[in-house]
């Protein structure tokens, strides 16, 4: 376990008891009954705009990346923080806050039916000085899909983004799964995405283990050029943050864009 000054234990309660946000989102945990589509199923105004199949990525590669990106440079003082985009809307306004006052950049994978629900958040992401990418239309199992299907996930989804922001974003996450299948690769890149983007640490703040148990995870094995999986939609998150930043800080890391971690 990581140390915590007075200061760290302070804000994480101060937090913690300002907060009675729902938690609405896991990487490991599919959309409730109520909010997933009928099989195949999506909004019919994504899936009439979504790209077309494309012979080359609208963003190119990356120079010297394969397509599955997992850490960046170990040699750097980067480290991106990515989150899972979906869940209460003031919990991720809460987040974007506080890396905000931290000088910190992330990169938000966006869930397009959550983008669907509020469409603000795709600039606040991006006048935030943040990134946005593709975390599929509805968050569900891609790995199990037949090619079209898990096409049309993805599609939908960079149509969403491109309307909102006039791009479907340089990276793709597969939904349920932390790398891509040779199916969903396939598919990524039919839909324009030249990397999927995975990641070598898991929070677990999907599983609310509480902010000190999140922070410990993190900041027990974060790396220059880790890779860090985070979600949007848990409290603990909301409190774990600045000790993450904080913790960063005191070692010298940066919280960067994928892309800057990258390039």
């Amino acid at each position: 376990m990581i140390p915590f000054d007075r200061r760290d234990l302070l804000r994480m309660a101060a937090v913690g008891a300002a907060g009675s946000l729902t938690a609405a989102c896991s990487d490991r945990t599919a959309v409730p009954a109520a909010e997933a589509p009928a099989t195949g199923a999506v909004r019919a105004s994504a899936v009439a705009s979504a790209p077309a199949a494309t012979s080359a990525p609208t963003h190119p590669p990356l120079p010297a990346l394969p397509f599955e990106v997992r850490t960046g440079p170990r040699t750097g003082d980067g480290v991106a923080l990515t989150f899972h985009g979906q869940g209460d809307p003031a919990i991720a306004r809460a987040l974007l806050a506080e890396a905000g006052r931290a000088g910190a950049k992330v990169t938000v994978m966006a869930v397009g039916s959550w983008l669907d629900e509020q469409p603000a958040m795709a600039r606040l992401v991006l006048d935030g000085g943040h990134e946005l990418g593709n975390h599929t239309q509805n968050h569900l199992p891609i790995s199990t899909m037949s090619a079209d299907r898990a096409y049309t996930e993805i599609a939908a989804c960079a149509a969403r983004l491109k309307q909102l922001t006039g791009s479907i974003g340089s990276w793709f996450r597969p939904s349920q799964a932390q790398d891509c299948t040779a199916t969903v690769a396939a598919q990524a890149r039919r839909a324009g995405y030249a990397h999927c983007l995975s990641y070598d640490l898991d929070s677990l703040d999907y599983t609310d283990p509480g902010a000190t148990a999140v922070a410990s995870t993190v900041l027990d094995a974060v790396r220059p050029g880790s890779v860090v999986s985070l979600h949007f939609g848990h409290t603990g998150t909301i409190a774990a943050l600045p000790v993450i930043l904080d913790g960063l800080h005191r070692r010298g890391l940066r919280a960067v864009t994928t892309t800057e971690l990258l390039t």
